[in-house]
């Protein structure tokens, strides 16, 4: 089930962008852009938003822009348009329920060791510690000021 700050969100994403031509899923080639990148917006359930706001702009060092939407209140990660990645939200509301179940998202960050220390600074902690993961990167999970798992991921230099 849809649910409707999901979907007034979709729709003002939606709004926003050119519908790409449709091709069926067998036409569409891995090297398609519109194939490679299919989550185009997240949002992280809170409980307190004010706490949530000051969490994520320690840890991440980013400025979220508040707003509501569609009876809901929301925060905004900032969005470069014609970059890669996803951009979301934090999102306070009925339908909204922090857990370390679920779907996992992962931020990219450029040193690990400095985001999870800024996280245990603001009410964070650490849920999987630091691990090299080959030549891709490396990555640890953390816990935010809501009780969500979230991801980091940095790239091996």
């Amino acid at each position: 089930m849809l649910r409707a700050g999901a979907l007034a969100v979709g729709v003002l994403l939606a709004a926003c962008q050119p519908a790409p031509a449709y091709k069926p899923a067998e036409e569409q080639a891995v090297t398609d852009p519109a194939a490679i990148n299919p989550v185009v917006h997240f949002e992280i359930p809170v409980t307190d938003m004010d706490r949530a706001v000051r969490f994520y702009e320690a840890v991440f060092v980013v400025k979220l822009e508040r707003r509501e939407v569609d009876g809901y209140d929301m925060a905004f990660f900032p969005h470069a348009d014609g970059r890669p990645g996803a951009s979301g939200a934090l999102a306070k509301g009925d339908v909204y329920k922090p857990t370390k179940d679920g779907a996992i998202l992962y931020f990219d960050v450029p040193d690990i060791d400095a985001v999870v220390a800024r996280a245990q600074e603001n009410g964070g902690a650490v849920l999987y510690p630091k691990k090299d993961i080959g030549d891709a990167s490396f990555v640890a999970e953390i816990a935010d000021s809501e009780g969500n798992r979230i991801a980091l991921s940095q790239a091996a230099e």
